[in-house]
């Protein structure tokens, strides 16, 4: 079972971003973060990329660009709720689901508000 947190925004569809370790955040850093639309982070984190190859002399800049990459991946899902956070979006539940369509059904059975707007057309 893996956790998932939903955030809700007024008149969006619901956002589930996983807790946990973001593999994505540790390989792919700042390019992650902008598929994830979290622009402020992805500038910040290119800044420290740029600021460790300026300063930093050669051994100790592998060093030091590879524990930002660690730090991304362990924070990479808390950058992406921030940063949803700061486009109006509230942390509304803690979902426990096997994967992101599980724990969206399950929001969708605890919201029946939510239901009604986001539940999929039965075919």
């Amino acid at each position: 079972m893996r956790l998932y947190t939903a955030l809700l925004k007024s008149g969006a569809e619901p956002v589930l971003v996983r807790e946990g370790f973001s593999w994505g955040g540790l390989i792919l850093g700042p390019v992650w973060l902008i598929a994830h639309r979290a622009w402020s982070v992805a500038a910040i984190a290119v800044a420290a990329y740029v600021l460790i190859a300026a300063l930093a002399p050669v051994p100790d800049c592998w060093i030091l660009a590879a524990a930002t990459s660690l730090i991304l991946g362990m924070t990479g899902y808390d950058l992406r709720r921030w940063s949803l956070g700061t486009r109006g979006y509230l942390l509304v539940h803690v979902l426990a689901a096997r994967n992101a369509d599980a724990a969206f059904v399950h929001l969708l059975n605890q919201r029946p508000d939510l239901a009604v707007r986001f539940r999929p057309e039965p075919e």
